[in-house]
């Protein structure tokens, strides 16, 4: 049998992958920008996958594309991480509860925290911290609200990238963690959820203390 050409969109997925990882670890900060004739060079690609990469993640909010500006890494601010995490409020404690009624297994959660611990940089600590809430999430019996969480998980990634590179938060969020995880081990579904809820809601209020009021008011 012949061989067949490695095709353009697995290329398009290596140049994606590494955008994404230098973004969501603070090596592209936001407002820079993403010029396809470089990042091609960088990538040993044309810039048919570059393009094509870049116009995913506008798709998922990590960059932006403009006519005048061209491509640049999205800025975070206030009103962007309160939209993001206003999602996340809403859907994730619940999505949790549903994943503890249903008792579902959660070792991926565990084996997320210990990845966590064991992290020697912003990276591999970022993907682990990712994957831990992904873990909670995706058992939770509605395949329609663990996609819509996947949806906003990069952004919200970016948030956290932010916020740590002006204020390092690792050992409070990891004991925050653990609680939600004992809990849902428990089979404590309302408490588990509680405690995701505060711990999402506190981070937000740690990286953008002008938030707290406005929520208050929801």
């Amino acid at each position: 049998m012949t061989s067949v050409p490695t095709p353009i969109p697995s290329r398009t997925q290596f140049v994606l992958e590494g955008i994404k990882h230098r973004i969501l670890t603070g090596q592209l900060s936001p407002g820079r920008p993403l010029v396809e004739t470089e990042l091609a060079a960088q990538y040993g690609v044309s810039k048919t996958p570059v393009r094509e990469a870049l116009k995913t993640l506008a798709g998922t909010g990590l960059v932006v594309m403009s006519q005048y500006k061209g491509v640049t890494v999205r800025m975070v601010d206030a009103d962007m991480a309160r939209e993001i995490y206003d999602v996340r409020l809403l859907l994730e404690p619940e999505a949790l509860r549903r994943s503890v009624r249903r008792r579902a297994v959660l070792d991926a959660a565990c084996d997320a925290l210990d990845r966590a611990d064991a992290a020697t940089d912003t990276a591999e600590r970022s993907l682990a911290n990712r994957e831990f809430h992904r873990a909670l999430y995706l058992p939770c019996g509605n395949p329609l609200l663990g996609r819509m969480l996947d949806e906003v998980r990069d952004q919200a990634a970016l948030v956290s990238a932010v916020a740590w590179a002006a204020d390092p938060s690792w050992a409070a969020e990891a004991a925050e963690h653990r609680e939600i995880l004992r809990l849902a081990r428990l089979g404590d579904a309302d408490g588990a959820a509680s405690a995701l809820h505060d711990h999402i809601a506190s981070f937000l209020h740690r990286a953008f203390p002008g938030t707290r009021q406005e929520e208050g008011r929801r």
